[in-house]
C-alpha cells in the first residue's frame, strides 16, 4: 500500500530537515517539540525507511531523509511557483547557486553578470564550503553547485568538469625564495604557513604533502579563505599557498610549488534537473564563461 504524504507533515519534515534540531524546528513551526517529532516518527514509520539518525549529539539526515527532503523543497517550491503565477501571471522563481566565495571572486562574476542581464529570473547566491554546497545539492536547498570535486560525486549528483587551477606560494617580493621561478616542497622547511583550520580539505592535503617531503613547518595563523590568507600575507604573518587562479596583492608574488595536486573545479545538479528552463540557462552560462 503506498503511504499518504500529507502536505502540512512535509513541510514540518522540510523546516526540520534544515534546522536538524527539533527544538529550533519546533519553534519555527510554532508547535511543541514533542508534537513535531511524532509527526515525523509517524511519516518515517508510514513510509517504512529511517528519516535520520543521530551521531553522537548531533542529527543527520539518512539518504531516505534527504531524498524526502529534496521532494518535500520542490512541493514547496511548485506550490510558490503556483500561486504566484496565478496571482501575478508571471514565474519568477529564483534558481539557486551555491559556491564558495572563491569560486564567486574568481569564476562566476561573469556567468553571474550574463545571467542577471537577461531578468527573466531572480538568482539567489549561497556562500558554502564543498561539502555545503554538496549538501545543498542533494537536500535541494541549490540548484547548481560550484565547488573542487575530491571524490566521486554523491548519489544522485552529477558533475561536469569546468576548470583544472594550480597551486602556488604567495610570499613577499623581498623574500628570499622569490628568486626562484620554481619552488619545491622543500623549499618551505622551517617556514612559517598561514593555513585553513585543520578539519579543512586544503589543510589536510598541505599537511599530508609536507609531511610526504619531510619538511618541517609552522602555523603562522589558521584562517578560512583565500582573500583573507593573502591579506595575512600582506601583513607579513607568513607564507600562503592558494589557487593561481587568485589576484595578487601588491607587495606579493606567486611562485608554482612542485609537489601539490591541481585543484579541479566541477559544476554539480541534481541527475537530469538542470535540463531546461532557467536552471539550464545558468549552467550553460557557466560552462560557457570558463571556456
Amino acid at each position: 500500500m503506498v503511504p499518504s504524504l500529507n502536505l502540512d507533515v512535509l513541510q514540518s519534515f522540510l523546516v526540520f530537515a534544515d534546522k536538524l534540531n527539533f527544538t529550533h524546528a519546533a519553534e519555527e513551526l510554532h508547535i511543541s517539540q514533542p508534537a513535531l517529532h511524532m509527526k515525523i516518527q509517524e511519516l518515517s514509520d508510514a513510509m517504512g525507511v529511517t528519516l535520520y539518525r543521530k551521531i553522537g549529539r548531533r542529527l543527520e539526515l539518512t539518504e531516505h531523509g534527504k531524498r524526502l527532503a529534496r521532494f518535500s523543497r520542490d512541493i514547496s517550491h511548485r506550490k510558490t511557483v503556483f500561486l504566484n503565477e496565478l496571482i501575478t501571471g508571471s514565474d519568477n522563481e529564483p534558481v539557486i547557486l551555491a559556491a564558495g566565495e572563491g569560486a564567486y571572486l574568481y569564476i562566476l562574476g561573469e556567468s553571474i553578470k550574463e545571467f542577471l542581464k537577461r531578468k527573466k529570473h531572480p538568482l539567489s547566491l549561497l556562500t558554502l564550503n564543498r561539502e555545503g554546497i554538496l549538501d545543498a545539492i542533494q537536500s535541494g536547498k541549490a540548484h547548481i553547485g560550484v565547488a573542487p570535486l575530491e571524490s566521486i560525486s554523491p548519489p544522485g549528483v552529477e558533475s561536469t568538469p569546468l576548470l583544472r587551477v594550480d597551486q602556488v606560494l604567495i610570499l613577499p617580493s623581498s623574500h628570499p625564495l622569490a628568486t626562484k621561478k620554481k619552488l619545491q616542497l622543500k623549499d618551505l622547511d622551517n617556514c612559517k604557513l598561514i593555513v585553513p583550520p585543520a578539519d579543512r580539505p586544503h589543510r589536510q592535503m598541505l599537511s599530508a604533502a609536507l609531511q610526504s617531503a619531510g619538511v618541517t613547518w609552522e602555523i603562522a595563523v589558521e584562517v578560512n579563505g583565500w582573500e583573507l590568507m593573502l591579506h595575512f600575507a600582506k601583513l607579513g604573518l607568513g607564507l600562503a599557498i592558494v589557487n593561481s587562479m587568485c589576484t595578487i596583492p601588491r607587495g606579493l608574488v606567486a611562485r608554482p610549488l612542485i609537489g601539490l595536486p591541481s585543484v579541479h573545479y566541477h559544476l554539480f545538479n541534481l541527475a537530469g534537473a538542470c535540463d531546461r528552463g532557467a536552471q539550464a540557462e545558468l549552467k550553460r552560462m557557466i560552462l560557457k564563461g570558463v571556456q
